[in-house]
């Protein structure tokens, strides 16, 4: 979701499935968007065409991510990096650049859970195409978090990291508290968990919690947002702070019949292969009167705006 991670289950955006949510899941033939990887990528590159995540996530990081991590690395020869859901590296990468400007000349050992072997390949393509990475050793795992966890329980290790971050990943955790756990057992002194998902201020929030259970999700993914989050690190007693990213994707094409662009919106938000052309007909029509609504979007110069605000929440050894 993000995005930056572009293909699942490790991958980018949020989805599925809320429990308590009116309405029930349709039978075929709607099917989750997951199901079909050639028309979620289709779907997500108009989404990073009419969103702005992506500069929002890079401007953080950018801005705000080095005050963060001011004191982890801290007289220290090397700095510890686990990415859990690594995607592309996109996001990898500038992370690395961040560190690399706090804390130059350190030696930086970054390792990467992510389970699509085409992902691992897209990032060892764009670490080869980048410069200045001399100091940072790359080790890639094809496996996913929950892979991650058993094996190094099984081999009996349990190495510590300065910095672990979990970027638009967590719908794909089958146990999430236990996940969070885990990772965050994980964490040096001085170390910090950062975690990237969608707001409980955004329009996700409000369009899946009304109609998240009319809509099919093949058991592929879990929807979830900030607020989520937030009650399972305060059943574990842990400190973090949330640092709200606003963000927002022109939608107003989704409400052209026909546009072609906006189908494909349309799927994205619903997680539903060919929405428009599957869904009942009051279904589809529920959800675009929802979409124009104040709980989902703005209006501004006669364009939609739908809320994709993100929420940074870091988390304390």
């Amino acid at each position: 979701m993000l995005l930056t991670n572009l293909l699942p289950p490790c991958g980018s955006t949020r989805c599925c499935w809320i429990p308590g949510a009116p309405g029930s899941i349709m039978a075929s033939p709607m099917r989750n968007l997951l199901s079909d990887i050639s028309c979620y990528v289709r779907c997500f590159r108009v989404f990073l065409a009419k969103s702005t995540e992506h500069q929002t996530m890079q401007q953080f990081v950018e801005q705000q991510l080095p005050g963060l991590l001011a004191s982890t690395g801290r007289g220290k020869s090397a700095i510890n990096i686990l990415s859990v859901g690594g995607g592309a590296g996109e996001i990898d990468l500038q992370i690395i650049s961040a560190v690399q400007a706090s804390y130059p000349g350190v030696a930086i050992n970054n390792e990467v859970i992510e389970p699509s072997a085409d992902q691992i390949l897209k990032y060892k393509e764009r670490v080869a195409a980048t410069p200045n990475l001399d100091n940072v050793k790359f080790t890639w795992h094809e496996e996913t978090a929950d892979e991650y966890e058993s094996r190094m329980k099984a081999e009996k290790k349990s190495q510590k990291w300065d910095f672990i971050h979990m970027i638009q990943m967590l719908y794909y955790v089958k146990d999430i508290p236990a996940t969070v756990q885990y990772f965050h057992s994980l964490l040096d002194a001085q170390a910090k968990l950062l975690i990237i998902l969608v707001s409980e201020t955004s329009g996700w929030e409000t369009l899946w919690r009304k109609y998240g259970s009319s809509l099919p999700t093949d058991d592929l993914c879990t929807y979830m947002s900030s607020a989520n989050i937030k009650g399972i690190l305060d059943s574990f007693g842990l400190k973090y702070k949330i640092h709200e990213l606003p963000s927002h994707m022109d939608i107003t094409c989704c409400f052209t019949e026909g546009d072609k662009d906006g189908e494909l919106l349309l799927d994205f938000l619903t997680q539903t292969c060919e929405f428009s052309k599957n869904a009942p007909p009051e279904l589809k029509h529920q959800i675009l009167e929802e979409l124009r609504k104040p709980g989902c979007s703005e209006n501004r110069n006669g364009k939609v705006f739908f809320y994709n605000n993100l929420s940074v929440i870091v988390v304390e050894p």
